[in-house]
């Protein structure tokens, strides 16, 4: 009972690093849907940010900062979307970013 009395911090450490871990793939995910649907409705000439967002989770579209230019025959949307922290009261400032360029539809 004492060794695992010992070892239960480490396991529980383990346990939140797979989780924040988990967190991280999820969030680049998540930037990686909203800025194809960002550029897939900057590219039809209708609202890129609502259709980034809308793509997303709402508990992470909160954070996320969508730009989409247009150019001339393409429109690059680029999602950055800040990844949530397991530890409270630390902030990392990690921010999961996704760029996608789509070409313009006529």
């Amino acid at each position: 009972m004492l060794e695992f009395t010992g070892f239960l911090p480490t396991l529980l450490l383990v346990g939140l690093a797979c989780i924040q871990l988990g967190l991280v793939g999820y969030s680049f995910s998540q930037a990686g849907s909203g800025a194809r649907a960002a550029a897939r409705a900057a590219s039809l000439d209708e609202g890129a940010d609502a259709a980034g967002r809308a793509a997303m989770s709402t508990w992470l579209a909160d954070t996320a900062t969508i730009t989409a230019p247009r150019g001339a025959d393409t429109v690059t949307a680029t999602v950055t979307v800040d990844i949530p922290e397991l530890i409270p009261f630390v902030d990392m400032g990690w921010q999961a970013t996704r760029t996608v360029t789509m070409p313009m539809d006529d």
